[in-house]
């Protein structure tokens, strides 16, 4: 919320960066970086990833403690599922070996990736329904939130500003809940998820693609708003400790309603669509009959065709070169038998000898003509192969 209470011209220098707020900051850009759907919860300490899975949308909840990135995140996963990589107590919480083992020199971005590319290979089981939206207050970091140092100087309880000409100075802000003195115990933490009843925050990317690939475009937000530059230290520290009075003002924000208005006018353009859709359910039926029985008639003339392909092909077998030698072959032995049999019987005396020369001369004349069909065929065969193409 540094965006909200800017510090003034007469702040004094910010204090110097160190090597840890460094490394937060490459691990933050590389998160960006690696998934422009990111959207800020918020400012580096919480951010979140929502992603499409068999027609489900699940967000990924990314913590970042205040050590980090000497200290591993706090990933999870809302709505609760069922899947290796998560804790199968509670279905949120992800305890995968690349967060378990989390270094200074681990790529966060490169990190939820491979998270996100293993949901898709093998995607999680929904547990439970659970209600619409994200729960903001079901996840609270286990740190202070960060402070917010709003005014010309941050001053403890005990300070008070030096007296000079002019008029009497504003009283001493109160401190942000959560913020730490600088010579001081830490305070206690901030409730989590302070506005619970506002939409999700806007995306870190100028658009966000849906599941249709319809792409929303995000209204402009501000460096700074006119309406608080009015307000004196008094007035703005109320507005943070009183929820209501800060709901209030962003609920009365321009872009807030932008996004409002928008969300109605795309509710109305789905139920639109879904009642188009219910009036087409008729037609669809009936082209879903008329494919169905195209589908049996075609199932039918199949059968039907393959029953004729099996009976040609059974004919082409037996009108084959090969069949008609094997047959030619056996109606030459048979041929060669009976005239042996008609020879033996001659020389047995049981036919006289006109009778064997006119038997004998025909059944050998036909066992020859069926050995020269046989030869020609065997010819045939293997100059042209068992199925000659006729030209």
């Amino acid at each position: 919320m540094n965006w909200l209470f800017p510090l003034s011209k007469g702040s004094g220098p910010l204090p110097p960066v160190n090597s840890l707020q460094q490394q937060r900051h490459r691990q933050i850009e590389s998160l960006k970086a690696a998934h422009p759907s990111l959207a800020e919860i918020q400012k580096d300490v919480e951010y979140r990833i929502p992603f499409t899975v068999n027609n489900s949308t699940i967000s990924v909840n990314v913590l970042l403690p205040p050590q980090f990135p000497q200290e591993k995140p706090v990933v999870s996963v809302y709505p609760p599922v069922g899947h290796h990589l998560v804790d199968s107590n509670n279905g949120t919480m992800i305890t995968s070996p690349l967060i378990n083992n989390f270094g200074m020199h681990s790529d966060l971005g490169k990190v939820i990736q491979s998270l996100l590319d293993e949901f898709w290979k093998s995607p999680p089981a929904l547990m439970s329904s659970g209600p619409a939206g994200f729960p903001y207050n079901m996840y609270k970091p286990p740190y202070p939130t960060q402070a917010f140092h709003y005014g010309s100087r941050h001053m403890g309880p005990s300070h008070t500003p030096p007296a000079g000409p002019g008029p009497a100075p504003s009283p001493a802000p109160m401190p942000h809940p959560g913020a730490e003195s600088a010579h001081g115990h830490p305070r206690a933490p901030a409730p989590y998820g302070l506005i619970s009843d506002l939409p999700l925050p806007v995306p870190t990317g100028d658009s966000q693609a849906g599941l249709n690939g319809h792409i929303y475009k995000m209204p402009e937000i501000p460096e700074s708003f006119p309406e608080l530059c009015d307000m004196n230290l008094m007035q703005l520290s109320s507005m943070s400790e009183n929820e209501d009075v800060l709901l209030e003002f962003f609920v009365s924000l321009p872009q807030l309603k932008q996004i409002t208005n928008d969300k109605e006018e795309l509710v109305t353009s789905i139920v639109d669509m879904a009642k188009k859709n219910l009036q087409m359910e008729p037609q669809l039926e009936g082209k879903r009959q008329e494919m169905l029985y195209k589908y049996e008639q075609l199932t039918q003339m199949k059968s039907a065709f393959e029953t004729r392909m099996q009976r040609q092909h059974d004919l082409s077998e037996s009108c084959s070169l090969s069949t008609l030698q094997a047959r030619l072959k056996v109606a030459a032995h048979q041929a060669e038998e009976e005239s042996e049999e008609t020879a033996e019987n001659f020389l047995e005396g049981r036919t006289d000898i006109d009778e064997f020369l006119t038997s004998f001369m025909e059944k050998r004349t036909l066992c020859h003509s069926r050995r020269a069909k046989e030869e020609k065929l065997q010819q045939s065969i293997n100059t042209h192969g068992p199925f000659p193409t006729s030209h």
